[in-house]
């Protein structure tokens, strides 16, 4: 990156004026004033993510940051291929953070390591694009609000139906009155996973460093199942397809449905009843969340091919005067007889949702951001408090000021203890 953009906030902090910059909310930065963005975490999804930054004129992906150095170097060449420029490979982001260089991160790694890097990066005056979910558990998410606060960071999750036009329009038209008075909404998984079987326990390889893999995760022995994908159905890593792809449905429920805030109460049922495997989360799951006036049920059955409504995941909202329907890409609304009353626009919204990060980073606008930290910190909530309604097996009333349960075991359940070396901070 051009050192133009960091020399000019430097200027903004030393004169107290950083926040007042909104006025660039709307302006295409000059070739040489791009901003630069680190990203970690680039395979799969972080690959495609990653991809999105590099597209955008205005922006440059100046560092590449992964555990594995085969991925470094081929990711590394690719991005030189696309730009012309090679980026600067990282194995520890810890080198990241002292680099006044880098103006956002990009964290696609697995969930055990969403937060902890969310909040050292707005620490280190980052502003930080996370993908879903943002947290492993509930305490990590709320100090991760609290650093993007304390800093006044840029933190978006990478929910990227939030900035789709078709999800805005179908909000609009629940406000509208259309559908009458709107009390419930359902969220739905199906479709047929594999089986999760673990390899025998062993050595990490050459070229991985195993130690920061693991982060703040309790010590284990490697093992190159749970390492190469199975960490998502692992307790210490993952948080289960509720945590992977739920937060997105649920997430269309809750914001077309108007519904802001924390539920007020959850409860769940489910287990472990076709796979006879390695997996710890459910394979089948049913979550039910209550809003004053409102209820917004969840179902997961990831072994069955059998969709709802024609679409394996999506979600419906029902009003007095007819349903609407949410895809992944596009809604339409239907009366009583079922007969289509309207129907929106269709997109996928990844591109727009890094768009809407890079002009808030710009614009100091934290109002700006369409899935803002604290927004990505409530559905993600949801999925933590749908698995630990499951795992303790009560109904659990939330206290949204405390971000407690009224159960001393679910509340065990809210954090862990991050192992040495990487704690988590405590924000003042």
């Amino acid at each position: 990156m051009n050192a133009s953009l960091p020399t000019r906030r430097a200027f903004l902090k030393s004169t107290g004026a950083f926040a007042a910059v909104s006025a660039a909310s709307s302006v295409i930065a000059a070739p040489n004033d791009k901003i630069s963005v680190a990203c970690i975490g680039i395979r799969g999804r972080g690959n495609s993510v990653m991809h999105s930054f590099i597209a955008e004129p205005d922006c440059e992906v100046t560092h590449l940051c992964d555990v594995r150095e085969a991925v470094l170097s081929q990711r590394g060449a690719e991005v030189k291929a696309k730009t012309g420029k090679m980026p600067k490979l990282v194995k520890d982001y810890r080198e990241l953070l002292s680099d006044p260089s880098i103006d956002a991160f990009m964290v696609a790694t697995p969930d055990h390591w969403h937060a902890l890097l969310t909040i050292e990066g707005c620490l280190a005056g980052k502003d930080v694009y996370v993908e879903k979910p943002a947290s492993h558990n509930i305490q990590e998410g709320k100090v991760a609000v609290a650093a993007a606060r304390k800093k006044d960071r840029m933190v978006q999750m990478g929910t990227q139906i939030r900035s789709a036009k078709f999800l805005h329009e179908a909000r609009e038209f629940v406000k509208s009155g259309a559908l009458g008075k709107v009390i419930t909404g359902r969220a739905w998984e199906t479709g047929r996973s594999g089986a999760v079987k673990l390899v025998a326990d062993g050595t990490p390889p050459p070229g991985i460093d195993y130690n920061l893999w693991q982060g703040p995760s309790p010590e284990r022995v490697y093992n190159q199942t749970i390492v190469e994908g199975a960490w998502r159905w692992m307790f210490d890593y993952g948080t289960g397809d509720l945590g992977n792809d739920g937060v997105h449905r649920i997430d269309y429920c809750r914001y077309v449905m108007g519904l802001d805030t924390f539920p007020e109460a959850i409860s769940a049922s489910g287990g472990k009843f076709f796979f006879d495997d390695d997996q710890q989360w459910p394979d089948t799951q049913m979550v039910t969340y209550d809003y004053p006036g409102h209820i917004i049920q969840y179902e997961m059955r990831l072994w069955s091919k059998s969709k709802l409504f024609g679409a394996g995941e999506g979600a419906v909202i029902y009003g007095e005067n007819g349903w609407l329907q949410l895809t992944n890409t596009s809604w339409k609304a239907y009366d009583p007889d079922g007969k289509i009353m309207k129907e929106g626009s269709s997109d996928v919204g990844q591109t727009a949702h890094v768009r809407n990060f890079l002009d808030a980073v710009r614009s100091r606008k934290r109002e700006s951001l369409n899935q803002e930290i604290y927004s990505g910190h409530i559905s993600t909530v949801m999925c933590h408090a749908g698995n630990i309604a499951w795992r303790t097996g009560k109904k659990l009333r939330f206290d949204a000021k405390t971000e407690t349960f009224d159960d001393a075991t679910a509340n065990v359940l809210i954090g862990r203890e991050h192992r040495k070396g990487f704690e988590l901070p405590k924000i003042g």
